[in-house]
């Protein structure tokens, strides 16, 4: 949940460089594909998926890909006469007639049959609201090139198709790497060493303070250790009975619970969640009606990511609230047509859940209570817990960020304070050794290691049917993702809260599970890696974990200088003493502002943070929040008719704080 610049996650697609759109006037109007279709692109270097509903056109050596949106987006995929990536990117971007303002190009390893992959980024205006990059893939001496132009609630929407195109986009003819049919090797003393030196190794170049892992394979934990401190400074050692937050993992612990009671004939998977709870109320009506108990925790209902109410005075938050908060907010996209993730949806799935336990209890304590008697206790889960007090006390880590400076320090809690009124999304601390009970329970299919069955096979088996498509051979169900493509089945969920950064994974079929947790917020980086090179190890898979960490530490680090020099620290002194005493939004709040020693800070509540400037290319003015619990947040000055305003916005939304005189 964090702002993370998450370099890997920018790919063919995503990233934070904004522009206006440039609509050529030769573009000719599309044809839908009617489905799901391999495109080769026009000197047929390449191929890529086109997802059912988008426009394809060719023009010269290019071509052009368009959402069904009538926005002017477009992702378009040039084979380029170039001998350097440069050049390349400088010839694709003539095809649209547009120029961006260049800030930064980093390299990412070999992978997908191309042999140099470089990614490209921009500086534009906030305003435009666009999603705009650049990334050059080569083989062999030849260059294809892909732009991205794209509306930015329209890059967030439909990311997961993005994803698609991204996720088969290689050289024609390229035959992929699969271990289908491949026996896994025991993970011996050898080879778990290796993983130990490799997650060392990655704490080191990413300056993550903490780090446990935990491994199992054939029902015996087969790793379960430590990598540095709980705490920068302080010397007590992370092991596998520290606390992390866990973040979003919470949630498959959520449908676990909701699986115990259909197993006991409490509660149906295909009941509609008004009828279960007649208070539970979207936006939209019609949505609403749709909604079954299963679609609560499968980001398939068209809502939207939409976290910044939860955020901002987060410390106000209750879950009535978030309850209440739900039924304002609205679909973007079609029921069962995208993946969007949708953190207050699987807040109700748990609270609906323990009212079925408990019913007519607090809508808090009642999902507590049911999550602790379900789960915690019958799985001996005892580090595990929704109790902030007792979870910082003894052998626990803390959260670290980087400060504006790129020097790792310790982070306040403020801002994960903000998902305890959302726990069930999100707001668990857990430990390794407890994670790994959980994770061997679901290998076992719902029987522990003592041979008592804990669960109906049939309750925990449906949480694992795909309910919306995440990638070609990645389905997202019950806040599980299950990822066939690579030939064998492979089931996780990551979490994310400032300075913490975790998975946990299994493969049924192999009978081997493992969990990493982490306290630093490039922690996010190692995740990928250790999965990969987890299955490098059982499978003989490619040597890519190495080669994809190193790449990504160097980008990273590359992107956070280019990002530092935008700013002026300290802030302008004008534009800081224009913002007003207080704002307030009638979705998000107050922020108050406060002047200290020639510096500006924001105060939304749950987070504070020092505010520098960041002049943006068409003369407008953003100010961001520095301090890293909260780094990253861009308010855009919007002052009109006599009244100082700001902006805040998610990928969707739009947030206007006007001053409060």
């Amino acid at each position: 949940m964090h702002h993370v610049l998450n370099k890997a996650a920018l790919a063919i697609a995503l990233s934070c460089s904004l522009a206006a759109p440039v609509v050529f006037a030769s573009d000719p109007q599309a044809t839908p594909a009617a489905a799901e279709t391999t495109v080769t692109t026009a000197g047929g270097r390449a191929t890529f998926l086109l997802p059912a509903g988008w426009g394809k056109t060719v023009q010269g050596n290019a071509v052009i890909v368009t959402p069904p949106e009538a926005d002017g987006s477009r992702t378009v995929m040039v084979d380029a006469v170039a001998t350097t990536p440069d050049e390349a990117v400088a010839e694709a971007w003539k095809v649209l007639g547009m120029a961006p303002k260049f800030l930064l190009a980093t390299d990412a390893a070999p992978r997908d049959g191309w042999e140099q992959r470089r990614f490209y980024d921009y500086d534009i205006p906030a305003n435009a609201k666009r999603v705009i990059n650049a990334s050059a893939y080569r083989k062999g001496k030849a260059w294809t090139v892909v732009l991205v132009d794209v509306d930015q609630a329209i890059a967030e929407k439909r990311g997961s198709q993005f994803g698609k195109m991204g996720q088969r986009f290689q050289p024609a003819g390229y035959a992929r790497e699969t271990f289908a049919g491949r026996t896994a090797h025991k993970l011996d003393a050898a080879r778990l060493q290796t993983v130990a030196d490799f997650v060392e190794s990655m704490r080191k170049e990413f300056n993550v303070p903490g780090v446990a892992v935990g491994i199992v394979q054939d029902g015996k934990v087969v790793m379960s250790r430590g990598f540095g401190v709980r705490e920068l400074g302080k010397p007590a050692p992370v092991d596998g009975d520290t606390r992390f937050m866990i973040a979003s993992n919470t949630k498959a612990l959520t449908t676990l619970m909701l699986a115990k009671l259909v197993d006991a004939g409490k509660l149906d998977w295909n009941a509609r969640a008004e009828d279960v709870y007649p208070a539970f109320k979207l936006g939209d009506a019609a949505t609403t009606d749709k909604v079954l108990v299963k679609h609560l925790i499968c980001a398939c209902t068209g809502l939207p990511r939409q976290d910044y109410e939860w955020l901002f005075e987060g410390e106000k938050q209750t879950p009535e609230t978030v309850m209440t908060t739900l039924g304002t907010m609205q679909p973007t996209s079609g029921f069962g047509e995208l993946f969007q993730y949708s953190n207050p949806m699987a807040a109700a799935a748990g609270y609906i859940g323990g009212q079925v336990a408990y019913p007519g209890s607090e809508l808090g304590a009642g999902y507590d209570k049911a999550m602790q008697a379900l789960v915690f206790d019958p799985l001996g889960m005892r580090n595990t817990t929704f109790d902030y007090a007792k979870a910082q006390t003894g052998n626990y880590a803390a959260p670290h960020g980087y400060d504006i400076d790129h020097k790792v320090e310790v982070m306040g809690m403020g801002l994960n304070d903000t998902i305890v009124a959302s726990r069930p999304a999100g707001a668990a601390w857990g430990t390794v050794n407890d994670l790994l009970k959980y994770v061997q329970m679901e290998i076992d299919r719902g029987v522990l290691p003592d041979g008592t069955r804990y669960i109906g096979e049939a309750a925990l088996m449906q949480r694992r049917e795909p309910q919306i498509s995440l990638g070609v051979g990645k389905d997202y169900a019950m806040a599980l993702m299950v990822d066939k493509s690579d030939g064998v089945t492979v089931i996780d969920h990551g979490g994310d809260m400032g300075g913490f950064h975790s998975n946990m994974m299994w493969w049924p079929e192999q009978k081997v599970g493992a969990v990493i947790l982490t306290n630093a917020d490039e922690g996010v980086y190692l995740r990928g890696p250790f999965k990969r090179r987890l299955t490098e190890l059982m499978f003989d898979g490619e040597a890519q974990a190495q080669a994809t960490a190193d790449a990504n530490a160097k980008a990273n680090k590359e992107a956070f200088d280019a990002f530092r020099k935008l700013l002026q620290i300290p802030g302008d002194a004008a534009a800081l003493d224009g913002l007003a005493p207080r704002y307030h939004s009638a979705a998000l709040g107050d922020i108050v502002v406060t002047r200290k020693d020639g510096k500006a800070y924001i105060d939304v509540g749950s987070f504070s943070s020092e505010l520098a400037t960041q002049p943006q290319p068409d003369g407008s003015l953003a100010f961001v929040t520095i301090d890293p619990v909260a780094a990253g947040f861009q308010l855009i000055r919007a002052d009109k008719d006599g009244v100082r305003k700001l902006i805040v916005r998610d990928g969707q939304h739009e947030y206007v704080f006007d001053e409060v005189k």
